[in-house]
């Protein structure tokens, strides 16, 4: 009777032939089982030329346990800034709606991550409740270290103003770096990168904010000035006044700044929103086991030649032990399928490019970016129910068969025209579609190929996605 470890040797203790190695090593039960780890390791130790080189991987694979915990520095715990607790009231309140029954949390509830709680691919909103979004609503949560909207690499901070178009040009015919899982570019790459909303045209938590008050088929107000009245005549008034000035409501957009700036503060501070309580974090900390499902699933993950999810969603804390967030905060254009149930799909002439329009203008000319969206935390992203800019998806099984079918089988992606024909990247105008990303595995594959994953693969990587979801019981399994 034998015991199946991962290991990098072949059951002769040899490399495996061929590029791949053997992932098998038989261990003997009763060394496992009847002496313990604590013996396997000595076993180990005294017949290195049996057993894998990592004594660490071998009993992570039979406990599930992370062989190198580490300690994640976590946001400080304090109660709440009275501005914080003013904006966390604004943030629950609805009559700042046109129609009066929508607040900020009627579309980012605390209960699903501050995402949706619906399935909707889009939300309801307007003056009557009865106009659908543009686009889905991504989560509030994990924000709080995302940069503004730039170009290129890291320059830390500038003083002056950056024209995003001088710095855009500058980067045209740069070649893009490819992501792949644990490793870094080859050379500092000039890519779009931070901001908020999908397409990044919001550069603070303040702003963000302020962007459903004024949108017609969110909470409809129809300027600042509407805004600033119905905080003038709100029961919050006065605590307005006290925290910001008694002559607050001279400067209307003064006013409405301020409460917005109020709201940012609120999903800055409180916990909720950037927990970190998910059962990943405490098997990175050495507190919990994984399931083999959930190991193998994490593998997959991280494996460049696989699902290659962590070169854009990345998995390991920083140098300075900040548990990591799941995104790159970078922009790519992956090519996902039209979502014929939109309004706004309705006109065949529509095409919704991300960074280049329509709901931002100031790069509308670097077609470069043209159907480039915003890489989302995959944190909590086993609780939603609907994914991508255009909310097309609405499990993460589909999410992964995009993925992974996508150049192999487009014809199980898209649809077909009158004439049989596969309609591939039809939400992109043709003149646009050389930007989408054909060289980070999988979609550097070919139609025809084998797909990079199984279906066992497929849902073991699913299984590893659900220890990303907040709220894990220490004790529980």
């Amino acid at each position: 009777m034998s015991i199946p470890v991962q290991s990098d040797l072949s059951a002769g203790g040899q490399p495996g032939p061929g590029a791949a190695p053997v992932r098998r090593w038989l261990l003997p039960a009763g060394v496992a089982v009847g002496l313990g780890l604590v013996a396997a390791a000595a076993y180990a130790i005294s017949y290195p030329e049996r057993m894998p080189d990592r004594v660490g991987l071998m009993v992570e694979d039979l406990t599930g346990a992370n062989p190198h915990p580490v300690h994640l520095v976590r946001p400080p715990e304090a109660p709440l800034s009275a501005v914080a607790t003013l904006g966390k009231q604004l943030f629950n309140d609805p009559s700042f709606s046109a129609s009066g029954k929508q607040s900020c949390a009627t579309c980012h509830s605390a209960e699903h991550a501050y995402g949706p709680p619906n399935d909707l691919s889009v939300q309801i909103g307007g003056p009557h409740m009865d106009q659908m979004g543009y686009r889905p609503p991504p989560s509030l949560t994990y924000l709080y270290r995302q940069a503004p909207f730039s170009i290129g690499p890291d320059q830390g901070d500038v003083d002056t103003a950056v024209n995003l178009n001088n710095v855009a040009a500058a980067a045209q015919g740069t070649q893009r770096a490819n992501k792949i899982a644990g490793a870094a570019p080859a050379a500092p790459a000039m890519v779009p990168q931070g901001g908020l909303f999908w397409d990044g045209r919001a550069d603070s938590l303040q702003r963000q904010a302020l962007g459903p008050m004024l949108n017609p088929v969110e909470m409809a107000n129809g300027s600042v000035d509407e805004v600033s009245a119905k905080l003038e005549k709100s029961r919050y008034a006065q605590t307005l006044k006290q925290l910001f000035g008694p002559n607050l409501f001279n400067n209307h957009e003064l006013a409405v700044s301020e409460a917005m700036f109020a709201i940012g503060r609120y999903e800055f501070e409180d916990k909720s929103f950037h927990e970190f309580t998910s059962k990943y974090d405490y098997w990175l900390e050495g507190k919990v086991r994984l399931s083999r499902a959930e190991l193998r699933g994490l593998r997959l993950f991280n494996d460049p030649a696989k699902a290659n999810c962590a070169g854009c969603h990345l998995s390991q804390p920083t140098r300075d032990g900040l548990p990591p967030l799941f995104t790159d905060t970078q922009y790519e254009a992956l090519g996902v399928p039209r979502n014929p149930t939109l309004p706004s799909n309705k006109d065949p002439k529509f095409y919704d490019l991300g960074v280049c329009g329509p709901f931002r203008s100031d790069l509308v000319q670097q077609t470069q970016y043209c159907a480039m969206f915003l890489t989302p935390t995959l944190r909590n992203a086993a609780t939603r129910h609907v994914f991508f800019h255009n909310g097309v998806y609405h499990d993460l099984k589909q999410v992964m068969d995009f993925y992974n079918l996508r150049n192999t089988n487009p014809d199980r992606i898209y649809p077909k025209d009158a004439s049989g024909k596969v309609q591939k990247y039809n939400d992109i105008p043709a003149k646009y579609q050389g930007n989408v990303d054909v060289a980070d595995a999988p979609f550097d594959r070919q139609y025809g190929d084998k797909p990079a994953m199984t279906d066992q693969d497929i849902q073991d990587i699913i299984a590893f996605m659900g220890t990303l979801n907040d709220g894990y019981r220490l004790g529980s399994r």
